[in-house]
């Protein structure tokens, strides 16, 4: 049992399992009905992605000192108790089911995905391997 970092709208691994969407918008253009079987997510968690401010942040991020304000802004969100429990819950879930979170971005080394997958390890989950590209 394992917790996949995904890129939301990607094709699905085999024994995935539920997908959630960390981000903050659903995907444009796509009829809620077909969240799922086009492979964006299943249940939506917005909680988990950054406020606006930050993915404003994160986008303008050029420099790595940025990006890594972004980082530490992003985690204090997360340590906000109502998001820190959720993350633990989805920690101890990983060790009994199958699931996948993500987000829209490409490349996950600036996403806050990547973030997640530390937060995520920070408290024990068990984690696929991240993908190669």
């Amino acid at each position: 049992m394992a917790i996949s970092i995904v890129q939301l709208g990607s094709p699905r691994s085999k024994d995935e399992g539920l997908r959630i969407g960390t981000v903050r918008r659903p995907p444009r253009g796509v009829a809620k009905e077909e969240f799922a079987s086009r492979d964006y997510y299943d249940v939506w968690l917005p909680m988990l992605a950054p406020s606006q401010e930050l993915v404003a942040m994160a986008k303008a991020a050029q420099t790595e000192a940025e990006w890594q304000a972004f980082s530490r802004a992003y985690r204090k969100e997360m340590n906000a108790p109502d998001t820190s429990r959720v993350l633990d819950t989805l920690a101890a879930l990983s060790h009994t089911a199958n699931f996948a979170v993500g987000c829209y971005c490409e490349n996950e080394s600036r996403c806050h995905r990547s973030l997640l997958r530390g937060l995520l390890a920070e408290r024990g989950a068990q984690l696929r391997a991240q993908a190669r590209a």
